[in-house]
């Protein structure tokens, strides 16, 4: 059995479930998330304040999906109550951010800015400090909406291995590589 699939999921206060026919719609302080989900596959039980998720059968396809979902629903039950939050850097000399709604501007030392609009559901807000790296803070219940848009915001310029330049999570450890020189004095 699935040790991810068989945990139950508690419902907080405040937070309302509803079941029907293959989807989940999970409702709480922060918005409302809706998740399609393979009927055939799994069933999902409310009972006593817990959400329970089980297999119909024993095929690989359904032992697959059993944990899946159980992760799915549990980052859906987080979003509406806490949210989750991502931070990104821009490091590298004349990087900039700014943001005006939902529209993020980054100045990333290419001949022109990218603007990206950043989707409705997702709150963007940067940040400037002199001596510190400008900062992207992203906010959403959507756990997978957020890191969608922070793979996208990253791949505009994604940090190199010899000085670390680009746009980085603010938690990321960058494995750095010796350049040319640190190889020169060894024969």
């Amino acid at each position: 059995m699935s040790r991810i699939g068989k945990l139950p999921i508690a419902i907080p206060t405040g937070v309302e479930v509803n079941i029907k026919n293959g989807n989940i719609s999970v409702k709480g302080k922060l918005g409302q998330l809706n998740q399609n989900f393979d009927a055939d596959a799994i069933t999902i039980k409310s009972e006593n304040g817990f959400l329970i998720i089980e297999r119909n059968s024993e095929a690989k396809d359904h032992k697959s999906k059993h944990g899946l979902y159980r992760s799915l629903i549990n980052n859906m039950i987080l979003g509406v109550t806490t949210g989750f939050k991502v931070q990104q850097e821009l490091v590298g000399v004349g990087y900039k951010a700014s943001s005006n709604g939902q529209n993020l501007e980054l100045t990333l030392g290419y001949s022109h800015n990218i603007l990206f609009e950043i989707p409705s559901e997702v709150k963007v807000s940067t940040e400037t400090l002199k001596g510190k790296n400008p900062t992207v803070t992203l906010e959403s219940p959507d756990k997978q909406l957020i890191g969608l848009v922070a793979a996208k915001i990253r791949s505009f310029r994604t940090p190199e291995p010899y000085n670390g330049k680009g746009i980085k999570f603010s938690n990321e450890v960058l494995r750095r590589k010796a350049g040319k020189s640190a190889s020169k004095g060894k024969k």
